[in-house]
């Protein structure tokens, strides 16, 4: 597996500050109670929660926009919030970080989606979901694409978010890529199902298994079942890249080229899997935009996903964080050679 030296490593971080990434796709909140259990209820045979503290996170789209910034990167994000208290608190949320505000649609049909999670002794015990999946509407999804067409020159690259609430349309898809195409930009594409096969001609194309295995019709056991669905994608999207996200097993990396590179789990303990694709595709987009090969591009995702699955809650990914595991990795490689 490809390993990269300290100096390629910082050069690439170092090159990804101030690149500007359009983050176009379903914006989120993550609340978080955190407490003990100490008994269950004598109302239900549920356990009763004592809440210590609380905290509130971006999710979704929010949370890869939060990545690149944390990153160096400079986001521009693009989505649907309600006209309802947690849609102005996700807008003084971004005031307050230093986020652009510019691409925030406030829709007043729906509601800003909020996933409440509540976690005791390091555990999930529930998820609550406050949201609308349904699409977004016309007046409104050409503000989306007018927020991605008007930036297009000083942007550096683009990122599909799709969560399957709305927002990513077949419309939002279609103008918005060809827009990228058109300049020329860097477009990298987290789908969910019902969109899954309108991501045509992008650079990095980045599904899971499981939504491989649903499109494609068939169960992903071994590498060479993933080179042969990688090749598939590849073929009926017309896109660059396939990385296939495999959970435990890594990741596969799928060139038009014909080139096929298989990156395991750099994973050491996982505490929690939530918002480990959303570092993924935001480390994979911002260092391709600092001039990053693909192959590079996504061996710093792999690491940076191992990094965060660590630990509990969605968090992002610190410059430092990934730089350390990037060299511990290159020693790795040099222990076993």
């Amino acid at each position: 597996m490809l390993s990269l030296e300290k100096l390629r490593v910082e050069e690439i971080l170092q090159q990804c500050h101030g690149k500007r990434i359009a983050v176009v796709g379903d914006v989120m909140i993550d609340r978080y109670y955190w407490g003990v259990v100490h008994r269950i209820s004598p109302e239900a045979p549920v356990p009763v929660v004592e809440v210590e503290k609380e905290s509130v996170r971006f999710g979704g789209a929010a949370n890869v926009a939060n990545n690149i910034q944390i990153l160096g990167g400079i986001p521009l994000l693009v989505g649907l919030v309600g006209n309802d208290h947690p849609g102005t608190m996700f807008h003084e949320m971004l005031v307050e970080q230093g986020m652009e505000t510019t691409g925030i649609v406030v829709d007043g049909s729906r509601p800003t989606t909020m996933k409440t999670r509540v976690i005791a002794q390091g555990q999930h015990v529930v998820r609550i979901d406050n949201e609308s999946k349904q699409e977004c509407p016309d007046h409104l999804r050409h503000r989306i694409i007018d927020a991605v067409r008007y930036n297009i020159h000083s942007i550096d690259a683009i990122i599909l978010e799709d969560y399957n609430k709305g927002v990513i349309t077949r419309e939002v898809i279609q103008e918005i890529i060809a827009v990228a195409v058109k300049y020329k930009k860097i477009v990298t594409v987290d789908p969910k199902f019902n969109n899954f096969l309108e991501y045509r001609n992008v650079t990095v194309f980045k599904p899971n298994r499981r939504e491989t295995e649903e499109v494609l019709g068939g169960r992903l056991r071994t590498d060479e079942d993933v080179e042969v669905a990688g090749k598939k994608l590849l073929a009926m999207l017309g896109a660059e890249n396939v990385l296939l996200t495999r959970s435990e097993q890594g990741m596969t990396l799928v060139e038009a080229s014909g080139a096929v590179t298989h990156l395991p789990s750099m994973a050491h303990v996982v505490q929690d899997v939530s918002g480990a694709g959303d570092t993924v595709i935001s480390t994979l987009t911002l260092v391709l935009a600092a001039g990053a090969t693909v192959r590079e591009a996504s061996v710093m995702a792999d690491c940076a996903g191992g990094i965060v699955v660590g630990s509990v809650g969605i968090v992002p990914v610190l410059p430092e964080q990934l730089k350390e595991g990037m060299i511990n990795l290159a020693l790795e490689r040099k222990g076993k050679n």
